[in-house]
């Protein structure tokens, strides 16, 4: 009995072991496929998924999170149809959420999420074009139902592997089942990682297709990992690599996307226009909140990484004050005397911008430049006498000086 075990545990391992160790074939250019017309689930299977989707919808619907903007929301969606095209998108809603990370994701109901972190990395309706075409990509391709059922299977096998195994319990059976257990799980997390992969050859192949330039998918790595470098780099911890997969890893290595992102662009859309212009423009309403959020996420590399790019084109009094409030937030006395001279910066260009001189003032204070400080805040409280900490700030002013 023990052997009959050992030999089905094994066979069943080296069985799911080879597919594990398959390497994926190297993505190759292609174009969408047909429209079909709005797709219903099919199968009890895919209805089930959807209705939970939909329940999850509601809730989303009603998050905090949510930004229900119609400007912000259209102008994603605009994006979104520029890339995939206007049959295509009419059967996705958007929703924005005040979430600072690099995500978004797609719902096989057609529910799009989009964090404020994605939208504050990409820097042009190319690079949004290309995340949010890998995740149309996933919706197109259904590879939410693909993965229920790559999980169901690979569980079902482990289940019955565990039966078998306890008929005849031994150390070497429990060895083969643990064996088998890894290579299910290998086997699974590979099956997620070749999604992913379909998943931007698909979304290049929207953007070769559309009037934006397809490069722009590579650079979309290409930033982020500078972005992890940068990170790493004020933690003191090692430089990243970019280049292996983790067992549990979910999606592909960074640098191995951006490799082949940029070999399946086509190389004569390079000159296209990628829309950078009108999406600083769509994004400047809302670049100061993106910022406060990102800084208060307490990773002074990525951030000051983030801050640096986004002032390639010139610092704004804006980008000054975002780099003041990084700085002051970290709080060493170095940093104190910089997040000054940012402060100081950002009121040379704008001597309105109440929070810049605020920031100002807190920081010269707490540097022993009282009188500096005390008129940075009193300039403070005469731009937003209305301000929630005016109180606050007013008992850091001496007595007997004018207020506001």
């Amino acid at each position: 009995m023990i052997s009959r075990a050992l030999c089905v545990l094994g066979a069943l391992s080296l069985l799911v072991a080879g597919e594990a160790q398959a390497q994926p074939a190297p993505p190759q250019p292609v174009l969408p496929p047909p429209y079909a017309g709005a797709y219903q689930p099919q199968g009890v299977d895919e209805i089930g998924l959807w209705r939970e989707m939909d329940e999850d919808e509601r809730v989303l619907a009603q998050s905090d999170l949510a930004i229900r903007d119609e400007a912000l929301t259209g102008y994603v969606r605009k994006v979104l149809c520029d890339t995939v095209g206007a049959d295509r998108c009419g059967a996705v809603r958007i929703y924005v959420l005040r979430q600072p990370e690099f995500n978004a994701s797609m719902a096989p109901n057609g529910t799009m999420q989009v964090f404020t972190g994605l939208l504050l990395r990409v820097k042009s309706e190319a690079e949004l074009g290309a995340v949010l075409g890998h995740e149309f990509g996933h919706f197109e391709a259904r590879h939410s139902l693909g993965q229920l059922k790559a999980w169901r299977s690979g569980t079902d096998v482990l289940a019955w592997a565990f039966v078998l195994g306890s008929l005849a319990p031994s150390y070497n059976v429990a060895r083969s089942y643990r064996n088998l257990e890894l290579s299910v799980l290998g086997n699974l997390y590979r099956f997620g990682r070749d999604q992913e992969r379909d998943a931007d050859r698909l979304g290049i192949g929207y953007l070769n297709g559309s009037a934006l330039r397809p490069q722009a998918a590579s650079e979309v790595w290409q930033k982020l990992m500078g972005e992890y470098e940068a990170s790493a780099r004020a933690k003191g911890l090692k430089k990243p690599r970019f280049d292996r997969i983790a067992f549990t890893a979910s999606h592909p290595p960074q640098a191995e996307r951006a490799g082949y992102l940029a070999e399946l662009a086509r190389p004569d859309a390079a000159t296209r226009d990628d829309g950078a212009e009108r999406y600083r423009a769509a994004l400047a309403p809302w670049l100061g909140m993106f910022l406060d959020d990102q800084i208060k996420l307490n990773d002074f590399g990525a951030s000051e990484y983030l801050l640096q790019a986004l002032a390639q084109g010139g610092w704004t009094a804006q980008l000054h004050h975002a780099r003041g409030e990084l700085y002051r937030m970290r709080g060493a006395p170095r940093d104190l005397v910089n997040a000054a001279q940012f402060y100081a910066d950002a009121v040379a260009l704008d001597p309105a911008h109440a929070e810049a001189n605020r920031g100002l003032g807190l920081s010269l204070l707490k540097t022993g430049q009282a009188g500096a400080g005390q008129a940075a805040l009193r300039r403070y409280l005469e731009l937003k006498p209305d301000a929630s900490d005016a109180r606050l700030i007013g008992m850091m002013i001496p007595a007997g000086e004018p207020q506001p």
